[in-house]
């Protein structure tokens, strides 16, 4: 028996929490996918076979899918937890190969990370980066290999196109892919090379200027933290609240004492 809880979709991506509750032993009948997959487990083990190859999987191992690829899956242990990623190639410079990979602790960090951020309410930035981290990861690139040439210059720019667009208010700037879509480049190349030139991911330069606007917002007298979370492009109130009090250490109630608005 087969169960599917998604956790996050968007267009470009989904994740999802995949469970199966079977004790086959034998292989299942063929099956394909129409996407790019990466599959990691949560716990249990099954096996699977796909191109003649057969691997064993369990929480240290995991698997890049392709489209079109034919697999068939067995469980002679019992159940077993997934987190399925399905994700258009566009979100990264060079998609992974199909293959069965080793998911070291580095790559079990970025897993477990991905997931709390689908908790956090922040699917356009926060999850999003984390789910470009955990696919570069697992596949083992890094961003040096990629490197062909300096691209300072480039990057510098890239870099400072983002913040315009962020601080402007650009519409594209409401999800990272659509930022990247703006600046005509990928979601993974901007959010590495933001990083590194900025010091701080796209999602806490992003908060940081929402937590201030949100103070803004607040010194002026704003009562309706649920508004002010929608205008700000916050998830809930209580979205707005966490980010709020992890930034400058206070929640909007406190703010307001602290600022003299309080009514």
């Amino acid at each position: 028996m087969l169960s599917a809880s998604p956790l996050a979709r968007r267009p470009e991506f989904t994740v999802s929490v995949v469970g199966c509750r079977s004790d086959h032993t034998r292989w299942s009948e063929p099956e394909t996918h129409d996407s790019h997959r990466l599959v990691l487990v949560r716990t249990g083990r099954f096996r699977r076979l796909a191109d003649g190859a057969d691997a064993d999987l369990d929480p240290t191992m995991a698997y890049f899918g392709a489209p079109g690829e034919e697999e068939r899956f067995a469980h002679p242990a019992g159940g077993d937890t997934c987190t399925s990623i399905t994700f258009r190639p566009s979100l990264l410079e060079r998609t992974p190969a199909a293959r069965t990979v080793y998911v070291d602790a580095r790559v079990d960090l970025a897993h477990r990370r991905l997931v709390a951020a689908a908790g956090s309410g922040d699917v356009e930035y926060a999850l999003t980066e984390e789910l470009l981290r955990l696919v570069t990861a697992a596949s083992g690139e890094t961003a040096g290999a990629r490197e062909t040439r300096p691209r300072a210059a480039a990057d510098r720019a890239l870099a400072a196109a983002a913040r315009e667009a962020i601080l402007e208010g650009a519409v594209e700037s409401a999800e990272l892919v659509g930022l990247a879509a703006l600046l005509k480049v990928s979601p993974y190349r901007l959010s590495r090379v933001f990083s590194r030139q900025m010091g701080v991911s796209l999602t806490r330069y992003r908060n940081r200027v929402r937590v201030t606007r949100a103070m803004e917002g607040i010194a002026e007298g704003a009562t309706g933290l649920a508004e002010l979370a929608t205008r700000l492009g916050f998830s809930d109130q209580a979205h707005l609240t966490r980010t709020v009090r992890e930034h400058v250490g206070h929640t909007p109630t406190a703010l307001r004492r602290l600022l003299g608005t309080a009514r």
